[in-house]
């Protein structure tokens, strides 16, 4: 018999704010987390607007020593999951430790450190690299550091499947758990790319939006006038339980993850099928892994990424999956106030997901002023609404071709 999963603790570190209290305020109040970049000059860039970190302050969680040689990714990743596993009060010791896993996701790496020391290496030579380098840029060193900072001593994977990666974190740690291999699992995505060319290649794809003169308005999920997405950072980190295993310890639940579904649609590089097939499967696959009827399913976080192709797929694909219910759910964006986080997208999108369902709340999508033609469900738009959700589900597409789906519900106590 399958285990129970339960969603027990949540950390977010986010353009709208460090901390799940602060992130979350400003997501349900529909406020925006893009701005111009600061990090780099844009003067030769047609994209100038990012959603950058603003408040983070690494010394706040780890000592200098710790984190020196740390990319901002891992920092932001480290940080988010002692949040998570503050709130879910777990301790590990060494009874325990070897059923604590920690999986994670990262799209791309410490690709600000490479830039800087690819430029270190040409002007000064190989002998003015540091020997963290290797340590500080692979995608694996959020898990890795994480498993250090707890003592967790089980499990320990990296997921890079692009923007699906934080979501296939966190179904694969429902799986582990599910199946034994774990108790405790600290799932989640991380990503900080927002540097000269990481803004330079996807602007070369056509993919991020130019609305320069009005970042706050830019990231615009189903509406007619979108133009592309907006990069952001962060991280989102989750602590998945057994669902006995939290009980006996009297934790908070914010939410019971019940299905996951993946799938490939083996189709482009960058770009979903017209029809939406990839998404719909993986859709169809978390409901059937769940149980749960279409009926069952009041709102979708969808992936909602502000490109043209994107959301009228996704739009289909709802529709497909759905049929004649697909009118009847609350669809979001949340990406609509946070940017496109990349890899660590569905690991803050799983925590508004838990959270959408512990508070009763679909966030809203911003800026929806006018809807595509092809665009024309229910997307909660400009404002939050309180409302009755029983269940939900959070979508994540990448870039390859690849999609991920997680299922969660209310638990009620049984």
């Amino acid at each position: 018999m399958k285990r129970r999963v339960v969603v027990t603790g949540v950390g977010l570190v986010t353009p709208l704010g460090t901390g799940v209290s602060k992130t979350w305020a400003n997501i349900c109040a529909g406020k925006s987390g893009v701005g111009l970049i600061t990090r780099f000059d844009t003067t030769d860039y047609q994209v100038k607007i990012a959603a950058e970190v603003k408040d983070f302050q690494v010394d706040d969680f780890l000592d200098k020593k710790s984190s020196k040689h740390l990319d901002l990714f891992v920092q932001y990743g480290v940080v988010a999951a002692l949040m998570a596993a503050k709130d879910s009060g777990f301790e590990i010791d060494d009874e325990n430790c070897g059923r604590v896993g920690v999986i994670t996701g990262c799209g791309m790496g410490g690709l600000p450190t490479i830039e800087k020391y690819h430029l270190v290496c040409l002007e000064k030579g190989p002998r003015k690299i540091t020997p963290f380098f290797i340590p500080m840029v692979i995608p694996n060193m959020p898990s890795g550091h994480i498993s250090m900072q707890l003592g967790s001593k089980g499990p320990n994977l990296t997921l890079t499947t692009a923007c699906a990666a934080g979501t296939h974190a966190v179904g694969e740690a429902f799986r582990h758990i599910q199946y034994g291999f774990c108790d405790i699992v600290v799932a989640g995505g991380a990503e900080a790319v927002i540097c000269p060319l990481g803004v330079a290649g996807f602007s070369a794809m056509k993919a991020l939006s130019s609305r320069n003169d009005e970042p706050e308005l830019a990231s615009r999920p189903f509406d007619k006038d979108r133009d592309g997405f907006i990069m952001s950072e962060g991280s989102g980190m989750l602590i998945l339980e057994e669902l006995e295993h939290a009980r006996s310890r009297g934790a908070r639940i914010y939410a019971e993850i019940c299905g996951y579904g993946l799938s490939s649609d083996a189709y482009h590089i960058a770009a979903p099928p017209e029809n939406g097939e990839g998404g719909a499967r993986a859709m169809q696959m978390a409901l059937e892994d769940a149980g749960l009827p279409l009926e069952g399913i009041q709102y979708i976080n969808a992936h909602g990424t502000s490109t043209p192709l994107n959301d009228r797929c996704e739009t289909l694909a709802i529709k497909t999956v759905f049929k004649e219910h697909a009118g009847h759910l609350a669809i979001s964006s949340t990406k609509s106030m946070t940017g496109h986080m990349l890899g660590a997208a569905g690991g803050i999108e799983a925590v508004f997901t838990a959270l959408s369902i512990s508070e009763q709340i679909a966030p809203p999508t911003a800026n929806l002023e006018e809807p595509s033609p092809e665009c024309d469900l229910d997307y909660v738009p400009k404002q939050a609404r309180e409302m009755r959700i029983d269940a939900a589900l959070s979508n994540s597409f990448g870039f390859g071709g690849t999609n991920a789906v997680v299922a969660m519900k209310r638990y009620n106590g049984k």
